[in-house]
């Protein structure tokens, strides 16, 4: 199946069920007994990435603490950590293989991973160049910083990635040889973006999904993603060189994206509560590295407001425990409607109180995070025309 070079670059379709995971692997959850799940961290780390403005000290009551017709496809399951907080999956590197769980980011475009080299990365798994046959030193060196002053550093290499059983041959990544300690206590061990080759941070690496395409791996420039529920067993998988028709049902609808940023940047038409508009045309960014939705100072309010929820000043809002006295947020796209239920809109429940599964963080764009995409499929679609914003 050819997938014709138009303006419509990635495809959605409203879940009406929770498909099985049958079919997929599980791989095992390393937990954190000290960890709880937490909306204000959530937006922090959104406004770490997306941000210029951090957020001031704020009293709160949240602590800080996929099928198609294509041949080669590679099917990498995901593990839904800790109530939707992050998904990671497993992929390896090297020659024997080393074996890694990373954050499959749409909201980012580098490779990295903790290394030997590492001495602040003790916790999690190192990669060791020494003892992969096919390692090659790069030497260039690469660092990302946020806004709220995280980092990670380090030199790039090469090496032999296996994404689900799709093998691409000498994929440049960042071997870590610095951490800062808020990377501590993260499940994952490194970070493989999905996002657009103009925002890596060294200039000219090509991506794994580049890489994929180019190598010829795979026969459709597309990758296919379904993150499941923790209420219905979470997991969920990245499908690459196609979809996962058993995720839902239906017909996939067409949304054009903008990628002159880097980003997988769409208009949302308009978003309404039940029947009553709130809000009308916007861009966002389809980000799986993002737990929330994060939205604008101004639409977030707009929707606070709708819902009766309670702006506790650090991003995040306090929302009726009560489903049943909630509506779905709608999100309309090229004349589609998507849905978030009302199940979605707690992101954390307290004895008392409950935390929503939207924010805000300062940012100019909203972003589309895990609260919309675990309840919509999304076919991404890297190799066509793109399409700016008007």
């Amino acid at each position: 199946m050819k997938l014709s070079l138009t303006c419509v670059t990635l495809f959605i379709f409203s879940l009406t069920v929770d498909a099985a995971t049958s079919n997929t692997l599980s791989f095992g959850l390393e937990k954190n007994v000290n960890y709880k799940p937490s909306a204000k961290h959530a937006v922090l780390r959104a406004n770490a990435k997306y941000s210029i403005q951090p957020f001031k000290a704020a009293n709160s009551h949240n602590n800080d603490a996929a099928t198609m017709s294509a041949l080669n496809k590679g099917s990498v399951p995901v593990v839904d950590y800790m109530n939707d907080i992050q998904y990671y999956g497993t992929v390896k590197l090297g020659t024997p293989p080393q074996k890694f769980k990373v954050n499959f980011d749409t909201g980012s475009s580098d490779f990295w991973l903790a290394s030997t080299l590492c001495p602040t990365c003790k916790i999690h798994k190192q990669f060791d160049g020494n003892k992969s046959e096919s390692f090659e030193n790069d030497g260039r060196r690469w660092e990302i910083a946020y806004g709220d002053g995280s980092h990670a550093n380090g030199i790039l290499a090469r090496d032999t990635l296996n994404l689900g059983g799709l093998v691409i041959k000498n994929q440049t990544f960042g071997l870590a040889k610095f951490q800062s300690p808020s990377f501590a206590n993260d499940p994952m061990d490194g970070l493989l973006g999905l996002g657009f080759n103009k925002i890596t941070t060294v200039k000219g690496i090509k991506t794994p999904m580049d890489n994929l395409i180019s190598q010829k791996v795979i026969d459709s420039p597309i990758f296919g993603v379904h993150l499941g529920k923790a209420m219905k067993d979470g997991g969920g998988e990245f499908l690459f060189g196609g979809y996962n028709d058993k995720k839902f049902k239906g017909n996939l609808t067409t949304i054009p994206v903008d990628k002159s940023d880097g980003f997988w940047n769409v208009k949302v038409s308009s978003i309404k509560i039940g029947a009553k508009k709130v809000h009308g045309s916007f861009n966002g960014i389809l980000d799986t590295g993002t737990t929330l939705l994060i939205f604008t100072d101004s639409i977030a309010k707009k929707v606070a407001k709708a819902y009766n929820a309670k702006d506790n000043l650090d991003g995040t809002f306090t929302i009726s425990c009560d489903t049943s006295k909630l509506k779905p947020l709608k999100f309309t796209m090229n004349r589609q409607t998507f849905n978030v239920p009302t199940d979605s809109l707690i992101f954390e429940k307290y004895d008392t109180y409950c935390i929503a599964g939207f924010g805000y963080a300062h940012t100019n764009l909203s972003i589309i995070g895990d609260t919309f995409l675990k309840n919509n499929y999304v076919v991404f679609n890297q190799k066509v025309r793109n399409c700016p914003s008007k």
